[in-house]
């Protein structure tokens, strides 16, 4: 809170937390939203009329009675009790004891135990061939901090097998969470994980996060001060891309990664995978607005620009140095076969929901984005 850093963890006294859980959930103006990092983006799909959402994850009554019409459940991922997510709320300028929230964001606690163990993997990837995806979307190895080293090891191995189940063509997005334990990083980097998939969708915790864990570019770095700098962003996107991305002389599927941060996204893509990135990128910044308003469109008394006016494109020697353009807010540059798409985001000065923002950016994102069949 002191930093304004969006966070999320494993709460492991079940008792304790189950107490929490019920009193709040029974408290007078108590909310219950969707949770969960694949619903809310299968709730933000299935706004699009046209579009029918597959959901498989331990979905119990409040959660099924709160989904849109359009999002489909297998009977099997339906349980008798809801798994809770706590969300801790604050504005900017909040003050909790010495601590004051330099801009409003949230913390995230919960004893999730199915989703720590990704329980609906498998009925998952067998419900996949009478669906016939056009995207499969993938969240919550963040859950498995909860699980032993040696359950976490054997499931990722689950998950790559199921991965790899997945028929080929179909695009697998990735979407990063909250994480404290650098191992399980670290494996999900280096097992593999990462060139299975297409796309990930990640925020300035996660990325940093994952260069320490896996020693990457800026990993000296201990934590970000004030808006993250756009050189260093670049060069750890870039980084992820080469290492462990699409290239001739590398097997993988990795073509793909929508960053978002506060007050800015970027899009990195290997070039000849995409098309109409700077839709995709402009559509991420423009949800990330009206959904932290709960407005339709942008209210221009209620938002502000926070990105920087100008900055480096790298802070290697490859980097050139970008002036903000109000008439064309997109930038896009171009290294070694990546390119780069920037905007600025129109941040809400006074907003009534922070949680679910990086999904919507993500399902934005992906849902103006044209992937080029391989």
């Amino acid at each position: 809170m002191g930093k304004g850093a969006a966070a999320e963890r494993f709460f492991s006294d079940k008792e304790t937390f189950h107490n929490i859980a019920q009193i709040a959930s029974e408290f007078p103006g108590a909310q219950h939203y969707v949770g969960g990092n694949a619903a809310l983006i299968g709730q933000k799909f299935a706004a699009n009329a046209d579009l029918k959402v597959l959901l498989c994850g331990p979905v119990g009554p409040k959660l099924h009675e709160l989904l849109d019409d359009n999002v489909f459940v297998p009977p099997e991922s339906l349980q008798e009790v809801d798994e809770f997510h706590l969300i801790l709320e604050y504005q900017a300028g909040e003050e909790w004891g010495q601590l004051k929230a330099p801009h409003a964001n949230r913390f995230i606690f919960s004893h999730d135990l199915s989703n720590g163990a990704m329980n609906m993997l498998e009925v998952f990837v067998s419900s996949l061939e009478e669906f016939q995806p056009d995207l499969v979307v993938l969240s919550g190895l963040h859950m498995m901090e909860g699980q032993s080293k040696e359950f976490q090891r054997k499931r990722l191995l689950e998950v790559m097998t199921s991965i790899s189940d997945i028929p080929t063509g179909i695009p697998v997005h990735l979407e990063l969470a909250s994480m404290t334990n650098r191992e399980l990083m670290s494996s999900i980097v280096h097992q593999q994980v990462f060139s299975a998939v297409t796309s990930l969708g990640l925020n300035e915790q996660e990325l940093l996060f994952l260069s320490q864990s896996a020693s990457g570019p800026h990993s000296s770095l201990s934590s970000w001060t004030g808006v993250p700098d756009v050189g260093v962003v670049s060069d750890i996107l870039f980084w992820i891309l080469k290492e462990h991305g699409k290239s001739e002389s590398r097997a993988s599927d990795l073509t793909r990664i929508h960053f978002h941060t506060l007050a800015y996204h970027i899009l990195a893509t290997v070039d000849g995978h995409w098309a109409n990135q700077l839709a995709a990128v402009a559509a991420g910044a423009r949800v990330a607005g009206t959904q932290a308003c709960a407005t339709e469109t942008i209210d221009t008394r209620r938002v502000s620009l926070k990105a920087p006016r100008e900055f480096m494109t790298s802070r290697s020697e490859a980097g050139s140095r970008v002036m903000l353009n109000p008439n064309e807010p997109v930038v896009k540059w171009h290294r070694e076969g990546v390119s780069f798409h920037f905007t600025p985001v129109l941040v809400c000065k006074d907003p009534v929901r922070t949680v679910g923002l990086g999904d919507a950016i993500s399902a934005e994102g992906l849902f103006y984005s044209e992937v080029h069949p391989h």
